[in-house]
């Protein structure tokens, strides 16, 4: 793809980062002729997620710069390829974590794309969606339930399937007991999910003037993760810990709160080794376990879920035109819980 200052139904105006770490500048770019499988969306809001942080600081080694970040997508269709199925001019639709995959492996096969070995995410080698336009390949591109508020289901189609994919993998159930640790722009999702789910949630946080809050997102029980009387009273009562967050914990100390056979999920990126002692594991057949973001069909079941069972994200809006401000104000660490640009390129 090459900058293109001339307009044309081809021209996506955009804010890229040039660099790791720099600041946000507006960028042009000329996607070129749609391809025949891919959907063209104009967007009207985008989610900020951690990871596009990560992308934009190259955190994780694998940023192309320059880097047009932002993978949680919400807008209507406006052009379509030939070969595009199931789709309309016009109609409401999402885009997460993954643009593209190859459709032919084992895995694609298996309806299990999102572990394609040559799945293209949304922000990596491609062009997302901090930008007044954004192309996909059809099969990603999620239609939504009518109805559903726009504004704030953005951040479901990143940060709410990957903390409603454990809820499916681990096939979890309303008899079931679920702990998640970190209560923040993933975390607050989980809560609202577990709690939709049927599932007794218990939140972990060492900030008491933050209970209240916790419990009207879906907490039922709050531990205080520094009280050690209240964590070893806790011992062997959860089916399932969710770990949103991406720093070192004591992990071991997690894995004595779950039942026999229970499951530490991870879907926060923790970048230094797992320090866990095997027979912690072992003792009680427990097992440590994570996932990326979820298959296409998973994403359409969780965000039709999500809309009839009025699980929404707690946002806060700025322009786009004001990406700077907003990530600023998200690296800060004050947002309450997830931000979301609306698109004032028109």
């Amino acid at each position: 793809m090459t900058t293109n200052n001339a307009t044309s139904d081809n021209t996506i105006r955009a804010y890229a980062a040039k660099e790791a770490g720099g600041s946000l500048e507006r960028y042009d770019y000329d996607a070129g002729e749609l391809k025949n499988d891919e959907v063209e969306i104009k967007i009207s809001h985008c989610g900020i997620c951690h990871s596009d942080l990560s992308i934009i600081d190259n955190e994780w080694g694998m940023s192309d710069f320059p880097v047009v970040a932002g993978h949680e997508v919400v807008g209507t269709v406006t052009r379509m390829g030939d070969a595009v199925k199931g789709l309309e001019i016009g109609q409401k639709v999402g885009l997460g974590w993954t643009a593209e995959s190859c459709q032919h492996c084992d895995w694609c096969i298996d309806g299990k794309a999102n572990v394609c070995p040559e799945a293209r995410p949304t922000i990596v080698g491609h062009y997302g969606g901090f930008a007044d336009k954004v192309r996909a390949q059809w099969q990603w591109v999620i239609p939504l339930p009518e109805g559903i508020d726009m504004e704030s289901t953005g951040p479901l189609m990143c940060g709410g399937i990957t903390v409603y994919r454990p809820i499916i993998q681990h096939h979890m159930d309303a008899s079931k007991k679920v702990g998640v640790i970190g209560i923040g722009g993933l975390g607050h999702m989980a809560l609202e999910f577990l709690n939709a789910w049927g599932c007794e949630v218990t939140a972990f946080s060492s900030s008491p003037d933050k209970y209240d809050e916790i419990k009207s997102l879906g907490a039922h029980n709050i531990i205080n993760s520094k009280d050690e009387n209240a964590l070893k009273e806790a011992q062997s009562s959860l089916d399932l810990i969710i770990s949103t967050v991406n720093v070192a914990l004591d992990w071991n100390l997690y894995l004595d709160l779950l039942k026999p056979e229970g499951k530490l999920h991870y879907v926060g990126a923790v970048l230094s080794p797992l320090d866990i002692q095997a027979f912690n594991l072992i003792g009680g057949a427990k097992s440590v376990a994570g996932s990326p973001t979820g298959s296409a069909a998973e994403i359409r079941q969780m965000v039709n879920f999500a809309a009839r069972a009025g699980v929404k994200p707690v946002i806060e809006t700025y322009p786009m035109s004001k990406i700077n401000e907003a990530i600023t104000h998200m690296r800060e660490g004050k947002a309450r819980y997830r931000i979301v640009l609306e698109n004032d390129f028109d």
